[in-house]
């Protein structure tokens, strides 16, 4: 209880912030329509899309800057071509020309970060980080560090104070108690809100952590244990036909960088390249990214990342127009599906418009959770005149002596452990465990010096 009420005090403003921002962005895509509609989207006309060469070579007519770095072919009759640039004064961005396949317009350019617009980049880092840098990244990684333990810990309260009612029904416990008041009354709300919400949270909480800094680091270490990166499709051509490596970057392999070896860009052959991509089974939106050098071959990696995912991949030499390696998502180890599922659908893309809204109602209800927790810290402050307290009194201390032996002589590693795979809930736990040692202190100094003062009149 003293677990959930300190980092229910001092971690939900994270959560609040986390909650609003992740809120905004996972309604990007419909954001970037309104006002990207012109760039992304065309007029449907009849007959068949102009050969994607010439989509290409009209996009690199009017922004002849930089080199070729991949093409992404439209997910729908009713978008547009995607040509990006790999331009060097812009670091680790690219240029995407945007074109309309039917006619070969150029419709636009933007500033791209992985494919996403300047919109959807400034509403991610938001979230990610307050646009305050690394340093702003602790904050996502504190509210996702703590997400899991609040709802954790949350859940066993309710559920012990459920079973310890005598007559408490099942509906209950899931519902809220309309006809209690005051404390109890929100309590209700908080914690039956928060036992819907459980499930939701668990897995933001999972997900997020995924992308965090330190806890992050520590799950790239189990992948590279376990062997379970997404498999890096091999494009070397040196070393003949063959499959996939292993691969050891980060869970989204994106691409969007094009070798400074690259005299020219091979414009001719992406027609050829796509036609033996589509041959080899890829079907839907692809991207293809041009070999980095003489000696490497072009890659074509499917592009869909709705349910039911499409993302196979395979390497094709331009010259003799034959796949000279495969990698197929069947062939994903199990962790590296989950992961690439998770963040699809932490980020609201996998299910599509259900998955954005069920990421809203989660975010929704913990704001409403939250804003309740707050009101019970309220509602419990003593309101007496000679009590000196303002705010709600924290629970009482000391309930650890009251656990078994071996329950804590277990509980401590395991803690440490948390703490160490989670180094942000580890330090922060310390920081709480301090605090609540220092105020224990200090009651404990004015109740004796009370008791000093009362013996001694």
């Amino acid at each position: 209880m003293r677990l959930h009420f300190y980092a229910g005090v001092f971690v939900a403003p994270f959560l609040i912030v986390a909650a609003l921002t992740g809120l905004a962005y996972v309604f990007a895509p419909q954001l970037d329509q309104l006002v990207y509609g012109d760039q992304l989207t065309v007029e449907k006309v009849e007959g068949k899309p102009r050969p994607l060469a010439d989509q290409v070579a009209a996009a690199r007519a009017a922004h002849p800057e930089g080199a070729l770095a991949s093409v992404l072919t439209p997910a729908t009759a009713e978008e547009t071509t995607r040509v990006v640039l790999a331009v060097p004064e812009l670091g680790e961005k690219q240029r995407t020309v945007f074109v309309d396949p039917y006619t070969n317009e150029v419709k636009g350019a933007l500033t791209t970060l992985f494919n996403a617009t300047p919109l959807a980049i400034w509403l991610g880092e938001l979230h990610r980080s307050l646009h305050l840098g690394e340093v702003g990244r602790l904050y996502s990684e504190t509210a996702a560090s703590w997400l899991w333990v609040i709802a954790a810990a949350g859940l066993v309260l309710w559920l012990v104070r459920s079973r310890s009612k005598e007559g408490k029904s099942v509906r209950r416990s899931l519902l809220p108690d309309r006809s209690a008041r005051g404390v109890r009354r929100t309590r209700s709300w908080h914690a039956t809100t928060g036992l819907w919400l459980a499930v939701g949270l668990f897995f933001l909480s999972a997900t997020g952590l995924t992308w965090s800094n330190y806890a992050g680091a520590r799950f790239e270490t189990l992948l590279d244990k376990a062997h379970a990166h997404a498999p890096e499709l091999n494009t070397s051509l040196s070393s003949g036909p063959g499959g996939s490596g292993d691969s050891h970057g980060k869970h989204e392999d994106h691409g969007g960088s094009a070798s400074s070896k690259q005299a020219a860009d091979p414009i001719d052959d992406i027609g050829p390249v796509l036609a033996t991509a589509r041959d080899a089974g890829l079907t839907g939106p692809l991207k293809l990214t041009p070999p980095a050098d003489e000696h490497s071959a072009w890659s074509v990696a499917q592009d869909d990342t709705v349910w039911p995912v499409h993302l196979d991949q395979v390497a094709v030499d331009a010259k003799t127009r034959e796949v000279t390696a495969h990698s197929r998502w069947g062939d994903y180890p199990l962790l590296a599906k989950l992961t690439k599922l998770g963040i699809q659908a932490h980020m609201g893309r996998l299910f599509g418009l259900a998955n954005q809204l069920l990421l809203a109602a989660t975010a929704i209800g913990l704001l409403f959770t939250t804003a309740w927790g707050y009101r019970m810290w309220w509602q419990r402050r003593p309101t007496r005149a000679d009590r000196s307290v303002p705010l709600g009194k924290p629970p009482v201390r000391g309930a650890w002596r009251q656990l078994p032996l071996p329950v804590l002589l277990l509980g401590i590693p395991v803690v440490v452990a948390i703490g160490w795979a989670l180094p942000v809930l580890g330090i922060t736990l310390i920081g709480f465990l301090a605090v609540d040692i220092a105020l224990g202190l200090i009651h404990h100094y004015r109740h004796s010096r009370s008791s000093i003062d009362a013996s001694t009149r």
